[in-house]
């Protein structure tokens, strides 16, 4: 049985991500609104595929900083109780972060020399960039380079802040990120230069101040977040193989999706840009909802398993998969229902196809998120070559099909119907591989987690969509119908999502929390 007190971490941990999720989801809906109607539908686009090095950035950083993550939470789980013991681990500790920083450094190089060399060919060369804008758009494209630059040297500290579990910074550093990013848009809109060279150069300035401020905070908490140069040959390897694997992984996930971006440019223009970068808007904000909860839990799992505890590790693995869906498909109801009218709602024009694109792109999304307490639980073992083979080589697939689709006359969002069919295919190599590693039950995986998920997300459509084909559409139907999805999918998911001890749990849960409220207002 997971311990109570991991259980409180994790529910603690979830909170402040919840608040920091929330905050940022806010801010950026209200300035994707303002920036696209400021720099126009072209503008916007030209930014979402030469700027969308930052957004690969996102996949990279994330999947570098999962994987420095490990070996920090793998040995804090091995932290002793004398004090012998804990000046070892601290030292221990202070080289796996010296390390993380070098690798980080090194890759960063790379990376920037081939950006430099072949994004800025591929720019000027082969995207469909509207006249008089190829200027703006080297802007962007060297604004955005130095600001992947900035965020992967970053990668340390974020990790460092996950595997101690203090997510209460990640929400107070949004905070100010937040006040930086509505900054930007109020200079953006007052601002007499090109607006979108004037917009990359601003993102790079939030950049490297939250960039300095994760430093800080890590110096100042983690004793063994100080910076040394040091080269310690074998832990060197070992994390460059990790990290290796886990960055040749989130290449090919960039291929799926910068690549797939650049490929639209091409063949569509920058119209299917700006539509795609709306839909990316919202399955931003909607995974990361979900996501924060996997991310709380991640560390349970990779300290459970270095203290050979892989019971309850697996336990994890069942909650994450099923919970992170569940609070994800609490979103995706009510935002495919009536796609339309929100996007009417929200932005003063509507790039063509971005209702297709903002539908698929949230089902892509969530059909991955179900992936990632098991990549976080192969990810536990260290044990990652043969997993990143496979996965990566059936991922690849994504563009070239995409690419024959678009050959044969397609539409743009087509695309994603590809990338949805090849995440579930991966869904079943990542459980093939953790059967093989940790004996991991994938027929009660199945039969408790994805028998229950299928029915839920199926059973949530039945009454919204009932009332959407007999209502007529205006306002007041729009708000019925959003209601209603939400309180179906609550519905669907205590009647069919969850088993009898996790609605017991939670009715407690919520019993405590109304007598509490009670004596307080007592």
């Amino acid at each position: 049985m997971v311990d109570q007190t991991g259980n409180k971490r994790i529910a603690k941990n979830t909170l402040f991500l919840y608040m920091r999720t929330l905050l940022m989801m806010c801010i950026s809906l209200y300035t994707s609104r303002i920036v696209l109607s400021t720099i126009g539908v072209d503008d916007f686009g030209i930014y979402n595929v030469v700027g969308g090095v930052v957004a690969m950035f996102q996949i990279l950083s994330g999947s570098l900083s999962s994987a420095i993550s490990r070996f920090i939470t793998f040995e804090l789980g091995k932290v002793g109780i004398s004090d012998k013991s804990k000046a070892e681990s601290l030292n221990r500790l202070n080289v796996i972060f010296s390390t993380s920083v070098n690798i980080q450094l090194l890759m960063g190089l790379v990376v920037v020399i081939v950006l430099e060399i072949v994004g800025v060919w591929v720019l000027n060369t082969y995207l469909n960039i509207p006249n008089g804008r190829m200027e703006a758009a080297n802007w962007v494209m060297q604004c955005s380079i130095m600001t992947f630059f900035v965020n992967l040297i970053s990668v340390p500290y974020n990790a460092m802040i996950i595997a101690h579990e203090r997510m209460s910074a990640f929400a107070y550093i949004s905070i100010l990120e937040a006040v930086l990013k509505l900054l930007v848009v109020y200079l953006l809109y007052i601002s007499i230069w090109d607006k979108l060279s004037f917009y990359a150069c601003l993102l790079l300035g939030v950049s490297i101040i939250i960039r300095f401020t994760y430093s800080i905070y890590c110096s100042r908490h983690f004793r063994e977040s100080k910076y040394r140069f040091i080269f310690d040959k074998n832990l060197f390897r070992n994390m460059a193989s990790f990290a290796g694997w886990n960055f040749f992984g989130s290449v090919c996930g960039t291929l799926n999706t910068q690549g797939l971006n650049m490929l639209m440019n091409i063949y569509f223009g920058v119209v299917a840009n700006a539509a795609r970068g709306i839909a990316v808007q919202v399955e931003s904000a909607v995974t990361t909802f979900a996501s924060n909860f996997t991310v709380a839990l991640n560390p349970q799992m990779t300290k459970n398993y270095a203290s050979g505890n892989l019971t309850d590790m697996v336990k994890l693995v069942f909650k994450g998969t099923k919970f992170s869906f569940f609070i994800m498909y609490l979103f995706v109801v009510p935002i495919v229902m009536e796609t339309d009218m929100l996007l009417n709602i929200w932005l003063h024009e509507v790039p063509t196809d971005t209702v297709a694109f903002v539908r698929l792109t949230i089902f892509a999304a969530l059909v991955n998120m179900m992936a990632n307490s098991t990549v976080a639980a192969v990810h536990a073992t260290g044990k990652i070559k043969r997993y990143s083979i496979e996965v990566n080589i059936v991922s690849m697939f994504v563009f070239p099909l995409s690419l024959l689709a678009y050959y044969l006359g397609a539409k743009a969002y087509v695309a994603y119907v590809v990338l949805i069919f090849i995440r579930l295919c991966l869904h079943a190599i990542r459980l093939c591989n953790l059967r093989k590693l940790v004996k991991f039950p994938v027929r009660d995986f199945v039969i408790k987690v994805w028998g229950r998920v299928v029915i839920v997300a199926v059973s949530s459509f039945v009454i919204p969509i009932l009332l959407y084909v007999s209502m007529e559409q205006n306002l007041l139907s729009f708000f019925v119908i959003e209601l209603v999805s939400v309180l179906s999918t609550l519905a669907c998911i205590w009647a069919f999502g969850m088993n009898t001890s996790e609605r017991l749990f939670v009715s407690e849960q919520l019993m405590k929390k109304l007598s509490n409220l009670s004596r307080k207002n007592e």
